[in-house]
């Protein structure tokens, strides 16, 4: 057996993992890259295997950085089954052709300026309908529901807690006459998530390839982001401001919902009060995604924790409250940013990336009345975490925006296990996986999270580069090859446009703090340290052009 990693590699987005058998050639996930530019380049890269000789796939989530390249798939000849649990295959049924018209929307907004300069114009990465008619490919599989492929392959989807039907997927595979088993988990939950049921544990597998996300860190108590939350959203609003969530229309939306309408239910005079000033306040879930998603979830409650399900039964609508409002239309979008004031806007991407957010945020983020709340992980690269990182000036649609809005993060809403969680889920196991790879984690992350898996379990690990390829059996791990992306060559000169870019930033602020200082007439010792540090910068300019 052969396992090639081909997304999600020392980074966060695009996974997407080959597994060759010696009966079937499949897939686990195909996700889009998002957030920094040389990825981005990835997603158009022609796929380093034959897709028409792809068996099968299994989907662990609907997510795009999970399901997003599927279309993509398809229309470069793939046309087996995408397994995936039955929420899963609903959400895809409208993030899928959601993200059709986004790449639509993206080439043709290239190709304008593009006819301009009288360039080639650009295919989309995949339409619309491209989208849709990738939807016949999909299968549903319940949980816990075990099904063979064939007489050497079976597998199980396992509940993972990280959104609407996510799954950790279990695989056993013959070959030899030998049996091994991979668990993939998929992005595993951060349990106590709103509304979902917490990540089952798995007794025992020969190879483990985990998410590290938050591989290298510890979330903040989950106990107290209910009050953190109503303490940001009650000062943005006694401020005049509005509080802008960027947010995930799949997921992260549905859940803050839950928190606010059940932080309500509490003997906490303070909470009470605060819950009242947000339940006086408007609060706009902006994206029509968002509103089907909801729908979905209503349709699933199966996935859903005992207490989500008893309070439905009971008749009551735990996603919805007096002051809630969604929004549909482009119009009514628009019509927010002209007359929303102390008010609270949920809108996607979450990431800052696409969508309607970034109207939102080019009319706030100068407000210093107004806050951004950010609840989810935003990729390196991505608007999101420039913000987050506490960038002075980003650029919207063109124009400069200065960022004078408070900027807060609340991490315990995170939907990714931490490190803490993912180290307790390996200790479950009753026999220990043999060796493990940690993939869908920045570096850093990914990296902490080797080290950690080491010392505690004393168990083989990897942390794959894209396109590392291993060979595997009960006796025998190793690395055989290296797949290389067509765009890997241009990647280095990507890089330094970034360095390039951070260096014009920082040039940037200095000569607004040496301006401010010349107004001031203070004296030459701010001016000094100026200049040494643009000494530091001068050599580093050199460095990249050598």
């Amino acid at each position: 057996m052969k396992i090639t990693f081909l997304g999600a590699t020392r980074t966060v987005t695009g996974s997407n993992i080959l597994v060759e058998t010696n009966s079937k050639k499949f897939l686990m996930d195909c996700g889009l890259y998002q957030g920094q530019k040389k990825e981005e380049l990835m997603n158009s890269d022609e796929f380093l295997f034959n897709p028409g000789e792809i068996d099968f796939v299994l989907l662990s989530h609907a997510h795009i950085d999970h399901s997003g390249r599927i279309p993509k798939l398809y229309v470069d000849g793939y046309r087996g089954p995408v397994y995936a649990t039955k929420a899963t295959c609903d959400l895809c049924g409208i993030m899928l052709p959601d993200s059709g018209y986004i790449q639509e929307s993206e080439a043709e907004w290239q190709n304008r300026k593009r006819r301009r300069e009288g360039k080639k114009e650009l295919d989309p990465l995949y339409t619309y309908d491209d989208a849709i008619n990738t939807l016949g490919l999909f299968e549903s599989v319940a949980y816990e529901e075990m099904f063979q492929i064939d007489s050497n392959i079976r597998v199980r989807f396992r509940d993972a807690g990280h959104m609407l039907g996510s799954s950790i997927i279990e695989v056993w595979v013959k070959e030899d006459g030998k049996e091994q088993k991979i668990v993939f988990t998929g992005d595993l939950g951060n349990n106590d998530i709103p509304l979902l049921r917490e990540h089952v544990d798995i007794d025992e597998a020969d190879i483990l390839i985990t998410e590290s996300t938050y591989g290298g860190k510890t979330h903040d108590n989950k106990g107290s982001r209910a009050m953190k939350f109503l303490n940001v959203v009650s000062e943005t609003l006694e401020r005049g401001g509005n509080v802008i969530i960027p947010s995930f229309a799949v997921g992260r939306t549905q859940e803050i919902l839950y928190e606010i309408q059940k932080t309500k239910q509490t003997d906490d005079e303070e909470i009470k009060r605060k819950f009242d000033e947000v339940l006086n306040a408007k609060v706009y879930v902006d994206s029509p995604l968002a509103t089907s998603a909801t729908e979905v979830f209503l349709k699933n409650l199966d996935c859903l924790d005992e207490e989500v399900q008893q309070d439905i039964r009971e008749g009551k609508k735990p996603l919805e409250f007096n002051g809630l409002r969604f929004t549909q239309s482009v119009d009514e979008s628009k019509e927010l940013n002209e007359t929303a004031n102390q008010s609270i806007i949920i809108s996607a991407s979450g990431m800052c990336e696409v969508g309607r957010i970034k109207h939102h945020l080019k009319h706030n983020l100068w407000r210093a009345d107004s806050t951004i709340l950010f609840v989810g992980y935003q990729a390196v690269g991505s608007l999101g975490r420039k913000i987050v990182d506490g960038a002075k000036n980003v650029k919207i649609f063109g124009e400069e925006i200065t960022v004078n809005a408070n900027v807060k993060y609340i991490e315990a809403y995170s939907g990714h296990a931490d490190q803490d969680s993912i180290l307790k889920f390996i200790d479950k196991f009753t026999s220990k996986p043999k060796q493990v790879y940690v993939v869908h984690g920045e570096e850093e992350n990914a990296l902490a999270l080797a080290d950690a898996i080491k010392e505690q379990f004393g168990i083989a690990v990897e942390v794959p580069c894209h396109g590392d390829v291993y060979e595997i059996d009960l006796e025998r791990i190793r690395k055989t090859a290296e797949l290389k992306s067509p765009n890997a060559d241009i990647f280095i000169r990507l890089k330094a446009l970034e360095k390039m870019q951070t260096l014009k930033e920082e040039v940037d602020e200095m000569t607004s703090m040496l301006q401010e200082d010349l107004k001031e007439e203070t004296n030459d010792t701010k001016v000094k340290e100026l200049l040494e540090k643009l000494k530091t910068l001068e050599n580093q300019i050199v460095e990249i052009l050598k």
